[in-house]
């Protein structure tokens, strides 16, 4: 499924050398088993043996260092209404400033963003917690507002708009409750969407459901046959975790999250032990580092990169020079889409921090109040140019 056009786009600039974050742990800390279960699907990844002499603990693989690095403090930040400053608790913050040198506002550089899109169709695609909804302490709780729905809303009249989430996909439909979007959850390997144009192409694996409606949707779900081993995981876990205050276990169908920003961190060492001691005996599964949040996935060459690709794939907008897709996300698994579309050198990233991180993006917006204002930006910016083009391709939408 490759999506690199023949032809080089003119809009975007040369990317910024960027390093390459540390996204979760490197497979070769991952047990091996010969006699694991096999699978045909050329998703999947082989995993190396253990090095001789591997200390085997979380103290020793820079899982705690991780756990620290994935969620640095917030500051509280205020704009400069007579500049683009931003100032920390009074104080210039020139790290910040440096940072947003390097990866400016979307919404100060939106002219940019407009004058590339002029002769392309706009695809968008969305993270849901800390994007369209504040990060909070209850996940459970990551509502977001009215006023945000009715942006996403407007921007899904003008162009195709799609929710790539970990959480499971009716998760986050739950918490949307948009029919326009495309959903993808468990980091894209959930996708309900439309259905795409050569269904021959038998290293996809589809599925029928239906929609709330009634009408036949497409799914599809490159790790199917783990959704029993996930939920044995997720069971495991509970119990693992049941006596550590403030631990939560969410199973995602596709994953199962370990929660941790609850905790008292003296007891993270605790957490990150048990997620360790549970992959020994699982060697078909692998972790990930989110915003205080362990994730224990299949190890399959799949992610919320791969995600974009295909839904581009299937709406028969990839390789075009006339598409410009747009991710905004906050968090490291947002790091593949904003890879994608920079290697790609065909859409533009925007990382969503109030702080400097390392990112593969192009922009930055400070937080959920600033990704509305943008999304509001566009669909303003469309209707003033004119909205004669549909913003979705002539194909059954999916719910």
């Amino acid at each position: 499924m490759d999506l690199k056009s023949s032809h080089a786009s003119p809009v975007l600039a040369d990317p910024t050398p960027v390093n390459k974050p540390r996204l979760g742990v490197h497979s070769s800390l991952l047990p091996y088993s010969q006699t694991g279960t096999t699978f045909s699907s050329g998703l999947y990844i082989s995993i190396p043996r253990k090095k001789p002499g591997m200390v085997d603990d979380v103290s020793s693989n820079g899982w705690l260092d991780a756990m620290l690095s994935s969620s640095p403090p917030r500051k509280k930040l205020i704009k400069d209404m007579n500049s683009d400053a931003v100032v920390a608790d009074e104080t210039v913050d020139h790290a910040y400033i440096s940072w947003m040198l390097k990866f400016p506002s979307a919404i100060n550089a939106f002219d940019q963003v407009t004058s590339a899109a002029k002769t392309k169709k706009i695809v968008m695609f969305l993270d849901y917690d800390g994007t369209l909804s504040p990060i909070v302490d209850d996940p459970d709780r990551a509502f977001m507002s009215d006023a945000m729905r009715s942006a996403v809303k407007s921007v899904a009249k003008y162009f195709p708009t799609a929710i790539i989430s970990g959480r499971s996909r009716d998760q986050v439909y739950k918490l949307v409750g948009l029919t326009e979007l495309y959903y993808a959850g468990s980091h894209g390997m959930d996708i309900m969407g439309p259905v795409r144009y050569d269904e021959a192409d038998n290293h996809l694996d589809y599925g029928s459901s239906s929609d709330k409606q009634g009408k036949e949707v497409k799914l599809f779900q490159p790790a199917r046959e783990f959704i029993p081993m996930i939920n044995e995981v997720f069971r495991t876990l509970v119990e693992s975790t049941k006596g550590i205050k403030g631990a939560k276990v969410e199973n995602h169908k596709f994953c199962a999250s370990v929660h941790y920003r609850n905790v008292d961190e003296k007891n993270w060492p605790i957490i990150a032990q048990c997620v360790h001691d549970l992959l020994k005996d699982y060697p078909r599964l692998r972790l990930t580092h989110g915003r205080k949040v362990l994730e224990v996935r299949p190890v399959i060459d799949w992610d919320k990169g791969k995600a974009v690709q295909h839904l581009l794939d299937s709406l028969g907008l990839s390789g075009r020079d006339d598409v410009l897709p747009i991710y905004i996300g906050d968090d490291r698994t947002d790091e593949d889409a904003f890879k994608v579309l920079r290697e790609g050198n065909q859409g533009f990233g925007i990382l969503v921090s109030p702080v400097p991180k390392e990112t593969q993006a192009f922009y930055s917006l400070r937080d959920p109040a600033e990704v509305m204002e943008f999304l509001n930006s566009l669909v303003n910016w469309k209707e003033l140019n004119g909205a004669e083009a549909a913003a979705v391709p002539d194909r059954k939408r999916a719910s």
